[in-house]
């Protein structure tokens, strides 16, 4: 009997679509979420929580390559870099492709989340859980940030999407306390969700960042398992000049990296930031 996995949009719910499951590798139900981990013949192993595709095996990289490395070959010297979420590990595995970086700390709510991903997920984390720059913090993300004493170049936060208002990875507590835990310059990079479907999310977290910093924006990229276009990740920075680097530098900076992408290059990066009306109407 063919098995399938529904998934429900979940912000506004009026969109479903199914998964054909070859194969169920993990499942749990956490205090956080119920996770599931299935084989599917187009995308690979897939990871959903609650029900909804958060990454998968066979597109991961175009997903987890611009999150990474547009933020930091736009800054250029990036030291150290915060993680909120992206206990699936494929985040900080592009990271740590970036010789400059010297600790990354990733904080994920659902200890699940990693166990899974490094019995099951080695094709999206590879080795990067091993890796002796990363600190990995299980806790809460919104109090790690409240408490924070340190300092980063760098702020991702690789969340599910927003389901509400009261989503604090997307609330501005949240995000002032990341201001504070950046260094000048740093930039913040967050998920922000599908703008075709989600159109009034897409405006009300960057308004939020936009009373704390002084260039926010946003860039896309169309993820194929991500149902309903492309997505969008917020962006925000003291220093407007970081979103605008040149390609030509961008080109330097990746040549001396030499990060193995299949996906990003200096022109998509320059390109995404290229925003079609509907959506940068959603932004004023």
């Amino acid at each position: 009997m063919t098995q399938w996995t529904e998934e429900v949009d979940p912000v506004n719910g009026d969109f479903r679509v199914q998964l054909r499951v070859e194969k169920v590798l993990f499942e749990r139900q956490t205090p956080h979420q119920h996770i599931l981990l299935i084989e599917n013949r187009t995308y690979g192993r897939v990871l959903l929580f609650d029900g909804v595709a958060q990454v998968a095996e066979n597109d991961e990289f175009i997903y987890h390559e611009m999150l990474s490395h547009v933020p930091v070959l736009a800054h250029g010297a990036v030291r150290r870099v915060l993680v909120v979420g992206g206990g699936d590990g494929g985040a900080i595995e592009e990271l740590f492709k970036h010789p400059g970086i010297e600790h990354v700390d990733l904080v994920e709510i659902d200890e699940a989340v990693v166990e899974m991903s490094k019995a099951h997920f080695r094709s999206v984390c590879g080795e990067a859980f091993e890796d002796p720059r990363l600190r990995l913090t299980i806790g809460d993300g919104v109090e790690y940030v409240a408490a924070c004493a340190d300092t980063y170049d760098l702020i991702m936060v690789d969340s599910k999407d927003p389901t509400g208002e009261t989503n604090v990875l997307y609330s501005e507590p949240f995000y002032r306390n990341c201001r504070k835990c950046m260094t000048p310059g740093g930039v913040l990079v967050t998920q922000n969700a599908l703008p075709f479907f989600d159109r009034d999310w897409l405006g009300k977290p960057l308004a939020r960042l936009r009373k704390m910093f002084a260039d926010v924006g946003c860039y896309q990229v169309a993820v194929p398992s991500f149902y309903g276009g492309f997505m969008a990740f917020g962006w925000a920075c003291d220093d407007p000049a970081v979103r605008q680097v040149p390609e030509a530098t961008l080109a330097e900076r990746y040549s001396t990296a030499a990060p193995e992408t299949r996906y990003y290059t200096p022109a998509i990066h320059r390109a995404a930031f290229a925003l079609p009306p509907y959506v940068s109407g959603m932004l004023a």
